[in-house]
């Protein structure tokens, strides 16, 4: 079966945050690139049974929810940003994805008083501007560690395994993961 051929049934919810865009504090260690910047623009979401340890930080979905007369047919496209838990769900979406999931303004605002709505999900490519983008953590600041989170990864892959070119002995070096998407 090729990525994105086909629909998963489940469940997905949504959280709420004051500017609807979801927190800053997401398990993938994101901070506020998981929320406004302008590839994700707020449509971001926790996962649940997809987590896999932080692998899937920065997947890309395609969400469709099945209300037919308040769903859009495309669904919202989203950014796995964060772990989360909701009532057997595995999406819980920021308030401005879930939103997204509605014909329209009017279709929205039912869906939210909703809740948790039954949608069907599937992993698309990412198709964010630019290349491979990270930012280095700010607990790098002691000079013997050094945290990359990988932001943006275009395409349809995984990350399974980022190594560092080490000047001084002329060989490639493996990270490991510490925990989301840091590295």
């Amino acid at each position: 079966m090729l990525e994105g051929e086909y629909f998963t049934n489940s469940r997905a919810t949504y959280y709420g945050s004051p500017d609807d865009y979801g927190t800053p504090t997401g398990a993938c260690g994101f901070g506020e690139y998981g929320r406004k910047m302008n590839w994700y623009d707020g449509r971001v979401a926790g996962v649940s049974g997809l987590w896999r340890n932080g692998a899937d930080c920065g997947m890309y979905y395609q969400v469709k929810c099945k209300i037919p007369e308040l769903c859009d047919a495309n669904g919202a496209f989203l950014v796995a940003t964060d772990q989360g838990y909701g009532d057997r769900t595995d999406f819980v979406m920021s308030p401005q994805a879930f939103s997204r999931l509605g014909r329209n303004q009017n279709a929205s605002a039912e869906l939210k008083k909703h809740g948790t709505v039954e949608i069907e999900y599937r992993r698309v490519p990412c198709t964010f501007m630019g290349n491979v983008l990270f930012h280095i953590k700010e607990s790098s600041s002691n000079p013997g560690y050094l945290a990359v989170v990988i932001l943006n990864l275009n395409g349809k892959y995984d990350v399974t395994a980022v190594e560092m070119w080490q000047k001084g002995q002329q060989r490639w070096e493996p990270l490991r993961r510490v925990y989301g998407g840091s590295v």
